[in-house]
């Protein structure tokens, strides 16, 4: 997408979706970088994407803000069509990269796909790096993932914020689903980002947008409403990881799409805690039945569709 904002030079935001996150690429006479690579269903449109950015310059830094399948699924393929890429991680899964444990990655209870890829170096909160032409701040923004870490770029003020701030709230607290205290945390990351006090914030899904008072605000207040209502979260998460697996596959006939989250342990493990007196398949079809009438999903024949 264009750059509507002050971005920094040389810094290019390519608007994804919900399936794959935003990717930041950065160039400069110092080094390339592309920050997040998307979901593994479009790793060869990450490829071209960098390629395209990139014409005959080799790809020097690979980084992800954090390990959720929509923002390293593409780690992969941008690893084997570039070789020397450095590639950087947060620290905390370190070892669960280094050993591939799709499980404490969160890979195989959430029912996505993430090919195994390396790493060579950590990002570590505190310390900077210089992508393309710029230095960028490293700053640890648990919540969302306990691991997540954001980039800070001070002279124009430009924050790459992934899933601790979007236009409209922030992503999934996935902690709080297993049973920590992580809206806190939430809380924690959002006053951080008040006191950088970006100009302009580019998100992991949606458009670049105009950091202010009103968008911190709008993630505040959707912060206590969780915060005072986990059911409403949980029941808000359940739905997301239904239509990310339809965001994936498409249309799927309603019964493999059940059989599927049926099979998936994450849908046990909120199910259990949160909706334990409900039987897990009324529970998912009442989930279904909502994606629907919000307009995110729709039946055709026996097919569920993504809309």
């Amino acid at each position: 997408m264009a750059n509507k904002y002050a971005l920094p030079p040389g810094v290019q935001v390519i608007e994804r979706g919900w399936l794959s996150a935003n990717m930041v690429i950065a160039t400069g006479p110092y080094n390339a970088a592309v920050i997040d690579s998307g979901y593994c269903t479009h790793s060869a449109q990450t490829v071209a994407l960098v390629q395209a950015a990139l014409a005959d310059a080799p790809l020097n830094y690979l980084l992800n803000t954090h390990l959720h399948s929509d923002h390293c699924g593409g780690n992969a393929a941008l690893q084997a069509n570039y070789p020397l890429v450095q590639t950087l991680i947060p620290p905390g899964h370190a070892s669960a990269i280094k050993d591939w444990d799709p499980v404490t990655l969160s890979h195989v209870p959430t029912g996505q796909q993430c090919p195994r890829f390396v790493y060579q170096g950590l990002l570590i909160p505190g310390q900077e790096i210089q992508l393309g032409e710029h230095t960028w701040q490293i700053h640890a923004a648990p919540g969302h993932d306990p691991n997540a870490v954001i980039l800070f770029e001070s002279v124009s003020r430009t924050l790459i914020s992934a899933d601790a701030l979007w236009e409209n709230g922030f992503g999934v607290v996935f902690p709080e689903l297993e049973g920590d205290d992580a809206f806190e945390a939430v809380g924690a990351t959002l006053n951080l980002i008040a006191q950088l006090a970006p100009i302009t914030v580019i998100p992991g899904h949606g458009r670049v947008f105009p950091y202010s008072e009103t968008v911190l605000e709008r993630a505040r207040t959707r912060l206590d409403a969780f915060a005072a209502n986990p059911i409403k979260h949980a029941r808000h998460a359940a739905k997301v990881l239904l239509k990310f697996k339809l965001l994936e596959v498409q249309q799927q006939d309603i019964q493999v799409f059940r059989d599927w989250a049926l099979g998936t342990p994450y849908f046990e493990l909120v199910r259990s805690r949160f909706f334990a007196s409900v039987p897990a398949f009324d529970w998912l079809d009442t989930l279904i039945d909502e994606l629907q009438h919000s307009g995110a999903a729709r039946r055709e024949g026996t097919d569920l569709v993504n809309a």
